[in-house]
């Protein structure tokens, strides 16, 4: 007992030291004011907490009677691939669809983020989760998305509809570049040359001022539907959408517009990920994740596999940013910053990397739990962070493990293999 106690209190020291720069030093003008009560108590919080759990462990046995690190331990052919019932796929559409019904203008606003994330998310899960290639500078597919549709309208007087199918594909070709010289890196490596690639993209934007209007950022036309505008009186040569219709203006059809739309977006995209995985090319980029040098012993063109998995992840991220110029309507560098692509990588990571369902749910998570703690707004990027940190101990592989199919054999082949 007494050795637990200790062991607490160091904890809390370390907590402390964490906590005293974070929450204890305000800057106010220009100086700092010392507040040491927060830290303080967050340390004795920690302290009495670990002293508890590590008690509670201790009578319950350990951490296997908690089920912690149970997953990572089962063999592979212990679990099987069931697919969703349709009763559950029905109601979660429904949900969905229903959704807008209930929601303001800002909770609207909060749920067409939401499903951007879960589009960059499962973007990002191509790379990293089923390919294994570790990027930091998927923000730049982002950007190269969303200047597309900016500067296209700004320049050549681009529609929204052909700037999602233009968006893509210059966000694919960007992906196939930086492919070519990252095929024989790995790890780390690979990790440093993706972050470099982010970062050239949002200093051009940023720098090349005579182009992009840099830090100032392009303003965006909101997008029209058949030429129907969602605005209240028409300023691009079409007919408002309520006096099309015969209704009141309300400023949610856009927002209505285009939660649909990226509703139907998100949910073709998922069939497709789910398709890929069981086909020849998502087997080729498991493979590839596993075991390179297995692989290409096998046959397996590797180049040909990781260019598909970077420019195929490009091209969400390319429509993902289109969507979010919608969204603005305007765009500027510093929304393209590094600690986008780190965003986007922890919703992989926590959701669980090759995970469909996981990363969905973690984006959901990541966007509307900030949302809900905006009142608590100076503690808010420290609560995500011990959220992450809580969820890497008690589910390392994500909320949502990545499942193997299987084939069972028959009774009596299992007895004579037995």
């Amino acid at each position: 007992m007494l050795a637990r106690f200790w062991m607490a209190c160091r904890v809390g020291g370390i907590a402390l030291l964490l906590f005293a720069p974070i929450t204890g030093l305000v800057l106010s003008g220009y100086r700092l004011e010392g507040h040491w009560q927060t830290p303080l108590l967050l340390a004795a919080v920690v302290t009495v907490g670990h002293f508890l759990f590590s008690v509670l462990l201790h009578h319950l046995g350990g951490l296997d009677r908690l089920g912690v690190g149970r997953a990572a331990a089962l063999p592979a052919a212990t679990i099987g691939l069931s697919a969703p019932k349709p009763v559950w796929i029905a109601l979660l559409a429904l949900l969905t669809l229903s959704l807008p019904l209930v929601l303001g203008k800002y909770g609207l606003s909060v749920a067409i983020l939401a499903l951007i994330y879960i589009l960059l998310g499962l973007g990002l899960n191509i790379v990293v989760g089923l390919a294994g290639l570790l990027d930091l500078g998927f923000v730049a597919f982002y950007a190269v998305g969303a200047y597309t549709y900016a500067l296209g309208y700004h320049y050549f007087h681009l529609s929204f509809w052909l700037a999602l199918p233009l968006g893509a594909l210059l966000a694919g070709l960007f992906g196939m570049v930086l492919g070519f010289p990252v095929l024989r890196l790995h790890g780390d490596y690979l990790a440093i040359v993706t972050l470099g690639f982010g970062e050239i993209i949002r200093l051009v934007l940023n720098n090349w001022v005579a182009v992009t209007g840099g830090p100032n950022g392009v303003s965006v036309a909101f997008p029209t539907l058949f030429g129907l505008e969602f605005s209240r009186k028409a300023k691009q040569g079409g007919i408002p959408i309520h006096e099309f219709f015969g209704i009141d203006y309300s400023a949610n059809h856009r927002s209505l517009f285009l939660y649909f739309l990226l509703l139907g977006v998100v949910g073709l995209l998922i069939l497709m990920v789910i398709r890929l995985k069981r086909m020849p090319i998502g087997r080729a980029w498991e493979a590839l994740r596993e075991n390179e040098v297995a692989c290409r012993s096998l046959g397996i063109h590797h180049v040909t596999v990781k260019l598909s998995a970077f420019g195929l992840g490009a091209m969400v991220g390319g429509v993902g940013g289109v969507f979010f110029a919608a969204l603005q309507g305007f765009v500027n560098p510093s929304s393209f910053t590094f600690f986008e692509s780190a965003y986007i990588l922890a919703i992989v990571v926590l959701g669980g990397m090759g995970s469909t369902s996981g990363v969905i749910a973690a984006a959901l998570l990541l966007t509307v739990m900030p949302e809900l703690l905006r009142d608590f707004s100076d503690y808010r990027v420290l609560s995500v962070g011990m959220a992450m940190v809580l969820m890497m101990v008690w589910r390392p592989r994500g909320l949502r493990q990545r499942r193997r199919p299987f084939f069972a054999l028959p009774a009596e082949a299992a007895e004579r293999v037995a």
